[in-house]
């Protein structure tokens, strides 16, 4: 399969790219850089703020992996984290329509869920029912995406995946874990959420070849937290009235992976403590 991967050069794709390549796909890289020494005929320097590039870049793929943003809030001001992520999402789905694309798998975001949670979540663990509550402009652009990607599926019959992913670690990162544990505080804002890169790339593989229809949203996820206590403890801490719509085992992951797992077959194989050993 020929595939394009947008934002190919950033913390994500680079992963993306390569695992992709490793499971015998061809794949153009897209995005506004490439570092000199990647440099090949598999890179494209692209502004997929203007839709001709984007028709460009998309040019006889078989399908596009749409990962290309401004990466998270408070980076650039909240009108232009908008503009750059509404206008360059809008512009690889109807770049996708026109070259005959048929599969579009694009990075949705956990921010959707109303991150960081200073209002309390709706219930947990929170899974794809709860209603979106954005809270930025980075969160906003993302929704906006969500029912751009319904449009375009519903029009076009192209399935569109949109992958609400959360916080990506890469293995490097695990070091700074153990700072979270003594206080259950610090990392409420995602309910303790994280996602190893590597699951990242696998959830994309998978949903390029899953056998969907229009347009599906699904949380990504690990399947446990950042903490060394269990999911239960947290919430009694620290949201004791959310109400919890089932039990809750040990450290599982509080931003529910069950549709993923089923639309997917997503499984996440990586976890902190494969890097970190638990006091």
């Amino acid at each position: 399969m020929r595939i394009v991967v947008t934002g190919g050069n950033g913390k994500a794709g680079r992963w993306v790219v390569r695992d992709l390549r490793d499971h015998g796909h061809s794949v153009l890289s897209a995005d506004l850089r490439h570092e000199p020494w990647e440099w090949d005929d598999r890179c494209r320097i692209t502004d997929l703020t203007d839709y001709g590039q984007a028709v460009e870049v998309l040019a006889g793929a078989d399908a596009v992996v749409h990962l290309a943003a401004i990466p998270a809030p408070g980076i650039r001001p909240a009108a232009d984290t908008f503009r750059i992520n509404a206008v360059s999402t809008y512009n690889v789905f109807a770049a996708a329509e026109a070259n005959g694309v048929g599969r579009v798998v694009w990075a949705s975001s956990e921010t959707v869920l109303g991150l960081p949670f200073d209002t309390p979540p709706q219930f947990a663990p929170l899974d794809e029912t709860a209603e979106p509550r954005p809270e930025s402009s980075y969160a906003l652009a993302k929704l906006a995406g969500e029912t751009m990607a319904a449009q375009f599926a519903r029009r076009t019959g192209v399935p569109h995946v949109g992958l609400r992913i959360s916080n990506i670690m890469e293995p490097d990162d695990y070091a700074q874990f153990p700072s979270y544990w003594t206080d259950a505080h610090l990392r409420k804002w995602n309910l303790w959420g994280y996602v190893d890169v590597r699951d990242v790339a696998q959830a994309c593989r998978l949903a390029l070849t899953a056998a969907v229809a229009g347009a599906e949203v699904c949380i990504v996820a690990a399947d446990d937290t950042v903490m060394t206590r269990d999911s239960a403890d947290l919430m009694a801490e620290v949201f004791p009235q959310v109400p919890l719509r089932r039990e809750l085992r040990g450290r599982e992951t509080l931003l529910a992976i069950d549709r993923a797992r089923r639309l997917l077959g997503y499984a996440p194989t990586h976890r902190w403590s494969d890097h970190v050993p638990q006091p």
